[in-house]
């Protein structure tokens, strides 16, 4: 498979006064096309950082990103703008979504944005992107007529909408319950095998065992990097939840290899 984020010596250092703060330092890492990644740490190992990075909505201090074989670092701002809109797809933690307009109109929303003119017809995108989250029957709801994995479900449609080759997410289940994280990472699961790579940050072990890989960060560094042995399977734990046999356990790292 195709390489399409590789990062060599991926450093940022925050100057709060006189001191430096290290939130990353001298990440290596690469991901495959298709793969579905973990990034896990606890709070202030970094995760955030490089999720910034990564997402070009921050620069590096040093090292270098590349992004479809393209280093990044020295592009303008205009095209680290076109980067996030065309290539990248975020899921945020709060959704993010317009309060007071309609879900269709908030999934339509990066398209307005698009400076490429690839999409002809931003009401069917949108359309078609609510589909692929089984959501398109509450397409003229406002975001506060939805549940929590509801209006999650709607910003992953946003994030789809431009047909991006990455979509990230930033503690996409941070806000939900158990059952609910599960059907989240459910439509996370279904697109991966559709395709799409995806990079999910957590600090939940639980969460992590939905991906394939997992890279836990500590104090700025790569502790491990390893594949998961034994995924879980989203669908199968949503019908355990539901037959009242659901067995969710923490993640040891006995099941990561690496």
């Amino acid at each position: 498979m195709k390489t399409v984020i590789e990062t060599k010596g991926l450093s940022k250092t925050y100057q709060m006064g006189d001191v430096a703060v290290y939130a990353l330092r001298g990440i290596d890492m690469a991901v495959k096309r298709g793969e579905m990644v973990a990034i896990m740490g606890s709070s202030g190992s970094g995760k955030s950082t490089l999720m910034n990075l990564l997402g070009c909505l921050d620069q590096p201090t040093s090292g270098d990103y590349f992004l479809d074989g393209k280093n990044v670092n020295a592009l303008s701002k205009n095209e680290y703008a076109d980067i996030r809109n065309q290539k990248i797809g975020f899921v945020f933690q709060g959704f993010n979504l317009l309060s007071r307009t309609s879900v269709l109109e908030n999934v339509e929303l990066p398209l307005f944005y698009d400076r490429t003119g690839r999409t002809n017809n931003p009401k069917k995108a949108a359309v078609e992107a609510l589909e692929r989250v089984g959501l398109a029957n509450r397409m003229d709801h406002e975001p506060n007529q939805l549940s929590g994995g509801q209006q999650q479900r709607v910003a992953i449609a946003r994030a789809l909408v431009n047909q991006p080759a990455i979509i990230l997410a930033d503690e996409p289940t941070g806000n939900l319950d158990s059952r609910t994280s599960i059907d989240v990472m459910s439509v996370f699961q279904e697109l991966n095998e559709q395709g799409i790579t995806i990079i999910v940050v957590t600090h939940d072990s639980d969460i992590a065992l939905y991906a394939k890989r997992i890279v836990e960060l500590r104090d700025g560094r790569v502790k491990r990097d390893g594949l998961v042995k034994n995924r879980r399977s989203a669908k199968q734990d949503e019908l355990d939840f539901r037959n009242g046999t659901s067995r969710i356990k923490v993640t040891k790292f006995a099941e990561i290899e690496g």
